[in-house]
């Protein structure tokens, strides 16, 4: 039987009311708890006029009023809209007027932030400040204020090829979209992941991504589908997770590959040893910071996995491939079929790269008032049957990936990321992991800079070690021998940190912006 978003929840909660669901803090709540709150932000919604398909967004830290808003809003009828919290108030007014919000679910903070800038979302009527004990202003009412009765709520007339969600992609160049997803979507990746992962009731997931992103959000959803619990951590030092995992006795955690890069320099012990298996998606996961995890969190399995917004998540890797397949993306996770697709949209061959096409119930509904973008990366799949009028849509990535002779798939890079050199077309994240492998830094980023005779320049980004010396000499005599001539890098640049999206990948277009200048008639040559 189809469920909708908030149903996750709401079914558990009818199976096992009393098992936990969501700690934060010091405090947990259950099952029932949780869908009592669910339904008195949804009746409180209802109250103050939301219609069917209208836009909440929530834009707060990983609380638990964050949990019970998104649930909520589904529950009401309405759409979630999960605002990144790091996000400045430009950004957030712009997507506030870009989805038309009707409501926002904020804090204090946050408003005052927000404030000078509202009177331009037009079609905002109510601000919901949790923090609050009472308000003075017109637009703004307090949580305590606004939430209904649980028992006042009444279920919408939702179907599940409803919108349930729009979430932002992190644009580093221009204003971000949104990614329109549909309860059927939201869903069915919930019970795809928790099938792969092997997720039961007993575990425990902890949630360190923001809840703008889908691979955090997956996070909830995954742990609601089969009766787990998850905490939320808002941390400040990487430390902090380590210590989180021990003291919350966690199963399961999800990262990206920043993050996972200063986890494995750190001392774990018998920390980890509770940990049953940890994920790896938004890039590709460094062959060395992989043995430093697996040695240091010897009782966990790791899934290498790969995703896009605009198809919640493509594929995984087994852990019984890890050895074997390490720089492997896997294959098409359960009820996804994954296309590798050449220019002229028929299938490759083994080893032929061409563009990874993604078909099946996780196919977001597109790109929020953006029918061009949408044409653009929703588009027939290439087994659509000629016979049927109205031909199944399929996500065409920009990712350039290949399939071996069995199949498994590995990222070579997106088409707007390729570093076009002498000819010669690299691949960023296959030059990254060489240098990766050097141990001369502590994390990279390969970009390519207009260069007069080469085209473009390859240039590496680096961040070193606490005590370690930059030696720009060492990293390309280290290139020099492990790769071919044209990806040696022309230059290495040492910096403090790399520019990050939102999301916490680290962010390619910026580090090119602040560069491009490097080999220009008045730059470096």
């Amino acid at each position: 039987m189809s469920q909708l978003l908030h149903q996750l929840l709401l079914d558990q909660a009818e199976k096992t009311p009393d098992a936990l669901a969501l700690g934060v803090k010091t405090q947990w709540y259950d099952y029932a708890s949780v869908a009592n709150h669910v339904k008195r932000v949804a009746t409180g919604l209802q109250q103050l006029g939301l219609a069917r398909y209208e836009r909440v967004a929530i834009y707060l830290p990983k609380t638990a009023e964050a949990v019970f808003s998104f649930f909520g809003a589904t529950a009401a009828g309405g759409v979630m809209v999960p605002v990144n919290p790091v996000l400045k108030a430009r950004q957030v007014v712009h997507i506030l007027k870009d989805c038309n919000v009707r409501i926002l679910v904020t804090n204090k903070a946050r408003y005052n932030q927000l404030q000078p800038l509202l009177r331009e979302c037009h079609d905002l009527i109510r601000v919901i400040i949790v923090d609050l004990g009472r308000v003075d202003d017109d637009l703004a009412v307090t949580w305590n204020d606004f939430s209904g009765s649980a028992e006042q709520w009444l279920p919408s007339s939702s179907i599940d090829a409803d919108m349930a969600a729009i979430l932002y992609t992190s644009g580093s160049t221009g204003k971000p979209k949104g990614v329109v997803l549909s309860h059927r979507n939201m869903v069915t990746g919930a019970h795809s992941v928790a099938e792969y992962l092997q997720n039961t009731a007993d575990d425990r997931l902890l949630c360190v991504l923001p809840f703008s992103f889908d691979y955090g959000f997956s996070q909830l959803t995954t742990a609601f589908s089969v009766g787990a619990s998850c905490y939320l951590l808002e941390y400040l030092l990487p430390g902090d997770i380590v210590k989180a995992v021990e003291k919350q006795g966690i199963t399961g955690l999800a990262l990206v590959p920043p993050l996972w890069v200063q986890l494995a320099d750190l001392e774990w012990q018998e920390t980890g040893h509770g940990l049953r298996y940890f994920t790896n998606s938004g890039g590709a996961m460094p062959t060395a910071t992989l043995s430093a995890l697996r040695e240091r969190l010897p009782n966990a399995s790791p899934y290498l996995m790969y995703g896009l917004t605009e198809a919640f998540r493509s594929s995984y890797l087994a852990p019984s491939e890890v050895d074997s397949r390490p720089t492997s993306m896997g294959k098409a996770i359960p009820n996804a079929e994954l296309l590798v697709v050449n220019e002229e949209g028929e299938e490759c061959q083994p080893n032929e790269p061409g563009e990874l096409v993604h078909r099946g119930g996780l196919v977001a509904m597109g790109y929020w008032n953006d029918p061009e973008r949408t044409n653009e990366r929703f588009k027939p799949a290439p087994t659509a049957f000629k016979e049927i009028p109205t031909p199944e849509l399929a996500v065409w990535s920009g990712d350039v990936v290949k399939k071996d002779d069995d199949g498994f798939l590995y990222f070579i890079g997106r088409r707007d990321d390729m570093i076009k050199t002498s000819g010669y077309r690299v691949s960023p994240s296959e030059l990254e992991e060489v240098v990766y492998a050097s141990g001369l830094i502590a994390e990279v980023a390969a970009i390519g800079l207009a260069h007069e005779r080469l085209g473009q320049a390859v240039v590496l980004v680096v961040v070193c070690n606490d005590g370690q010396l930059f030696d720009e000499k060492a990293v390309i005599k280290y290139c020099q021998q492990h790769l071919p001539a044209y990806m040696v890098p022309a230059r290495v640049i040492e910096k403090q940190s790399l520019a990050r999206n939102p999301n916490g990948k680290i962010d390619r277009k910026v580090l090119t912006e602040e560069y491009k200048s490097l080999f220009s008639a008045t730059g470096v040559k």
